[in-house]
């Protein structure tokens, strides 16, 4: 994502440009809500800019909105907030529709003893058990804002909230999760996981086809006080 911003913000700026994305995602990943932030040698516009980056832009990522904002920006350090959601499609049959947007169980999940596993993970906890061996290296304790189990026939939409995600943590929680859904775990297993703070001890890690980055949250201020410096463009847009 961030050399094809780079490569179609080059006719607009001579110099080298930075774009630093606020979330990373794996190949496969959906973004709806991503940010960037875009710093360059000289002023940016974010009219033209919006309208330079959808022309060239591939055509599975475009622009919603770009804006100025102050030049000590950045998209990843100043985000306070990120929402992901995942979607699990149970029908035995797989939709079409749905291929490379969903992970299909093809197997019918138990949306409430999900519930009753997932409400665990809410609050300030080490989740360790849920982070993938490269991502080890930073603190992993997170807190989890929001944590909701949303059931729509044979759909099911896990939607989480938190300050930070670790490295496939998203995918880790879905993949425990859907153990439990299976039936082939208590409900009280995922306290359990979490305590222990053991990826072995975790369920698989979902496949990345189902997950989406739906939104980045920032202070207030950042959008709508303090100098607007002209030097770089936030760029809300998805991420393919």
């Amino acid at each position: 994502m961030q050399s094809q911003i780079v490569e179609a913000l080059r006719p607009l700026v001579r110099g080298q440009i930075r774009v630093v994305g606020a979330s990373r995602t794996d190949a496969g990943v959906h973004a709806l809500g991503q940010v960037v932030s875009v710093e360059s040698p000289e002023p940016l516009v974010p009219g033209p800019v919006m309208a330079a980056l959808n022309a060239r832009l591939p055509r599975d990522m475009r622009v919603l909105a770009a804006r100025s904002v102050p030049g000590d920006f950045d998209a990843r350090r100043a985000a306070r907030l990120k929402r992901y959601g995942y979607l699990l499609g149970t029908n035995r049959v797989p939709s079409p529709f749905l291929r490379g947007f969903a992970w299909h169980v093809g197997r019918a999940l138990d949306a409430k003893a999900m519930r009753d596993a997932a409400s665990v993970l809410r609050g300030k906890h080490d989740f360790s058990a849920f982070c993938a061996a490269p991502g080890r290296a930073r603190d992993p304790v997170c807190t989890v804002r929001a944590m909701r189990i949303v059931a729509r026939g044979d759909r099911i939409g896990v939607l989480m909230s938190a300050d930070a995600f670790l490295h496939h943590m998203m995918r880790n929680v879905v993949g425990t999760l859907v153990e439990v859904g299976l039936g082939r775990h208590p409900s009280g297993w995922v306290a359990e996981v979490l305590a222990g703070r053991d990826r072995r001890a975790a369920g698989p890690t979902a496949p990345p086809e189902g997950l989406y980055l739906l939104r980045v949250l920032y202070p207030w201020s950042v959008f709508h006080g303090g100098r607007h410096l002209g030097r770089n463009a936030g760029a809300p847009g998805p991420e393919a």
